[in-house]
């Protein structure tokens, strides 16, 4: 059966820009409007703006919110203040990521959480099914619109003061009210600035009329690659641990989260394969799916615009997971070599 895709607020605005619209997790998204790559140095250069509003976003609320959070989160829920935000798992059973998510602490007894598009359905539904007595979990994806203003420019361009990573407040823009949280998946300075969905379209133009470059999700794509960010679905998902997945240092484990007791196990031990960055060091495109010798898998592959080069994240055996290893790629029948190499793979001073 055609299933029909989902459209954002903002999808008129992206047909009117001449974008080039693709089904991506059950909505039509702007894939580019001018082409990645100059959207993509836009970002790095200067400011780019992407249409997030796929997102899916819950609020829990009562006073047994944290409690419930506390239980089902990798990360520490105890440590956030109000205005606080924090990058965390949603684990299963045996410690592996359901999906990964932006927790905002909005009051005493009320958190805010933003989940992958492709996820939403799933964490509301985990969520509701642990729901404690006292504490209340509603699915408010529709009544939000989010745009990411993303770039050492964007602040300037937005007239915003510089604040803490991971932090919100609500402000005004265009005479608009707005939560800005400086939050984002490129590697650079920004925010992710949530309105009531009515509200989109007046401040998607606010934005562009600030010169800030509109974006689609191939350059998302390619900047949260060059800074080795996962993307669930392809770098990690519930078929592989946090720890595998180098995503230890979000997980509590002093905390009893579901999965905690096998990632700590995990984590004593050693995982036996590890997700890592790596770039070409001979002339090919690394894609998801590509085998990598010795037993490992591409998650993700691109050409880098600002390294040109291709690069990627794989898993790869836990002994050649070490910064300068060697690695031979099958590329469409071909092996090519490549080597493991730091996080991120790009960054201004590289």
């Amino acid at each position: 059966m055609h299933q029909t895709l989902r459209r954002t607020p903002l999808h008129d605005r992206h047909v009117a820009l001449g974008a080039r619209m693709v089904p991506f997790a059950g909505w039509e998204m702007p894939v580019q409007y001018e082409g990645v790559i100059p959207e993509h140095k836009a970002v790095r250069a200067d400011a780019g703006v992407f249409d997030v509003s796929h997102m899916g976003e819950l609020e829990i609320e009562g006073p047994t919110a944290r409690e419930l959070l506390q239980g089902l989160l990798s990360n520490d829920v105890e440590r956030l203040e109000v205005g606080d935000a924090q990058y965390t798992l949603l684990t299963n059973e045996d410690g592996g990521i359901v999906d990964d998510l932006i927790v905002y602490r909005l009051g005493d007894c009320r958190y805010l959480i933003v989940a992958n598009a492709a996820n939403a359905e799933t964490v509301r539904d985990w969520l509701i099914e642990h729901e404690l007595r006292g504490s209340d979990v509603r699915d408010v994806s529709d009544e939000y619109a989010l745009l990411a203003v993303q770039g050492p420019r964007a602040l300037e361009r937005l007239g915003l003061p510089r604040a803490k990573a991971f932090t919100w407040a609500m402000g005004e823009l265009a005479g608009l009210e707005v939560m800005i949280n400086r939050t984002g998946y490129t590697g650079e300075e920004g925010v992710e600035l949530a309105c009531m969905a009515d509200d989109a379209v007046q401040l998607w133009d606010a934005v562009l009329e600030r010169g800030v470059t509109p974006c689609g999700l191939g350059a998302r794509d390619t900047l949260r690659l060059e800074v080795c960010y996962p993307l669930h679905g392809n770098d990690i998902g519930p078929q592989w641990d946090a720890i595998a997945s180098g995503l230890g240092w979000a997980c509590a484990l002093d905390t009893d989260f579901t999965g905690a007791d096998v990632l700590r196990r995990v984590k004593a031990e050693g995982p036996s394969s590890k997700l890592v960055p790596f770039a070409m060091t001979e002339k090919a495109i690394p894609r998801q799916g590509m085998p990598v010798e010795g037993g490992g898998e591409v998650t993700s592959g691109t050409m880098s615009p600002m390294l040109e080069i291709g690069i990627g994240m794989a898993y790869v055996p836990a002994a050649a997971a070490k910064p300068g290893t060697e690695l031979v790629i099958d590329v469409r029948g071909k092996p090519r070599r490549a080597e493991v190499k730091k996080k991120p793979l790009y960054s201004k001073e590289k």
